[in-house]
């Protein structure tokens, strides 16, 4: 199934991350790609310091408008890191105009982990993305984005109970489907909460301590690769799952990368599995 799928996030020119992530694991999976830069930045933001960020916010709407004249249509738009509140306006916009019929709404609201919002982010921002996962298809956040996006506390302890809470509130918002990852109920494991308007299954998979950046997008970007071409949520989920901790078991291998993942060295892995 030959899809267009269009990303929109920033591209850290160096580090594996965002766009530099999302174009060549879509591409592999065999989906023709369109890319709409949030923002340009010399490196990602984690472990570099004097980086320099070129904001495209103001570009979006132009570029968008010239793909409208042209009558570029997309099966899909996935987003990820959006730099500001305006950039999920205009997104809204694009997925109410440039969209075909039938086409999947996927945001992966990358906005906080850990407990704590990342540094460019306040509670405008958060109130701005709840309504952009309230007209998703499908939303993929991590449990400390769950929690901001419907106000709920954060926990390092949780039990099931907490989690079907955190992701009935999600469905609350208005998205469809839910993917909720980093949900880990034993020592030394982890997983992910898929949950539909039929059923809620989970996941598990073993977790690594050492984690690595970019590992969201990397996850995003195979799971998206893997839903278009035809596979349940579920099975993309667990395909998602599998690549990333193969990436993250390369990687280790090589103790002076510490700024991703080398996820080119088992692109293959998702590729096998998606076809």
């Amino acid at each position: 199934m030959y899809k267009r799928i269009l990303t929109v996030q920033d591209i850290s020119c160096f580090g594996q991350c965002s766009l530099t992530v999302a174009l060549p694991i879509l591409s592999a999976c065999g989906h023709e790609t369109v890319i709409l830069p949030s923002a340009v930045l010399s490196t990602h933001t984690m472990g570099f310091t004097d980086f320099t960020v070129r904001d495209l916010t103001d570009d979006i709407p132009a570029i968008a408008a010239h793909w409208k004249k042209e009558g570029i249509s997309f099966d899909a738009v996935y987003t990820g890191y959006l730099g500001s509140a305006k950039q999920i306006e205009y997104v809204k916009n694009i997925m109410d105009t440039l969209l075909r019929d039938g086409a999947l709404r996927i945001v992966d609201p990358a906005m906080a982990d850990m407990g704590k919002l990342y540094p460019a982010f306040d509670m405008g921002y958060v109130n701005e993305m709840k309504k952009l996962c309230a007209v998703a298809d499908i939303v993929l956040p991590n449990i400390t984005e769950a929690c901001f996006l419907t106000g709920t506390p954060y926990r390092e302890a949780y039990d099931q109970v907490y989690i079907e809470d955190l992701v009935a509130k999600l469905k609350g918002l208005g998205a469809k489907t839910v993917v909720l990852t980093g949900v880990g109920y034993r020592p030394g494991c982890t997983g992910v909460v898929v949950s539909g308007s039929e059923s809620t299954d989970y996941y598990e998979h073993r977790k690594i301590a050492q984690g690595c950046h970019g590992t969201g997008d990397v996850y995003a970007s195979a799971f998206t690769g893997a839903l278009f071409q035809g596979h349940s949520a579920f099975d993309s989920a667990r395909i998602a799952a599998d690549y990333v901790v193969r990436c993250i078991q390369v990687t280790q291998q090589d103790k002076d990368h510490t700024y991703g993942v080398e996820f080119e060295r088992v692109l293959g892995d998702p590729i096998k599995e998606v076809f």
